[in-house]
């Protein structure tokens, strides 16, 4: 079975941080759900959520797995943890046709080789209500400055294993998802140097995703 020690650590703040954020009852697509403990776990803390995990087609027999288990996973009232489907964010035809509150991703955009993070931005984009958000979650720098020292090493480390991972630029992020009609609208400063950049998308009139 699948376990991320760095979800154990991370999925408390992730949680306060999506209550602040999202709407009643939202919709959720999440990209790169892994092991499923975020999504279980937020799901068993919110009320009315509907979340939809995703993998790629190499990891979603696992993650399945996880998901489907002898013992039902507890789930908050009225909240629904959907059957994972596969996405990769470079196949536009894998992209779900119906459309979603939020899109929400967890330390993937360093893993993503940087051409996918365009195609990750334009999915979002077209996948999300009008008004709707897409987060991102993990270490990023602005510009090549880091956050802190702990994040260069994570970056060279990550270069090391594969040139085209490394911890990505938020300034050049949210430049292509304003160029997609997804206006920045918060930095969240996160625990252990880590940010969730907040995109919405340019349909306004949405002032009950506000804070």
């Amino acid at each position: 079975m699948l376990h991320s020690p760095a979800c154990e650590r991370n999925k408390g703040p992730i949680l306060a941080m999506l209550q602040d954020w999202l709407p009643e009852g939202a919709q959720v697509l999440e990209i790169g759900s892994g092991s499923g403990q975020h999504a279980a776990f937020f799901c068993g803390q919110v009320p009315e959520l509907v979340w939809q995990p995703s993998e790629r087609e190499g990891v979603l027999a696992m993650l399945q797995a996880q998901l489907v288990t002898p013992n039902p996973i507890p789930l908050a009232f009225g909240a629904r943890l959907l059957p994972p489907i596969p996405l990769d964010v470079t196949e536009a035809g894998q992209w779900p046709h119906q459309s979603f509150d939020a899109v929400f991703t967890a330390n993937t955009c360093h893993i993503m080789p940087a051409l996918a993070l365009p195609q990750l931005l334009a999915g979002a984009a077209r996948v999300l209500v009008p008004g709707g958000l897409l987060l991102l979650y993990g270490p990023f720098h602005d510009r090549g400055v880091h956050t802190a020292a702990s994040n260069i090493a994570f970056d060279e480390h990550l270069r090391s294993l594969d040139p085209a991972m490394g911890v990505r630029d938020a300034v050049e992020l949210q430049e292509q998802g304003a160029a997609l009609g997804l206006q920045p609208l918060a930095d969240v400063a996160m625990p252990a140097n880590n940010r969730t950049l907040i995109f919405q998308q340019a349909a306004l009139n949405a002032s009950r995703l506000q804070p």
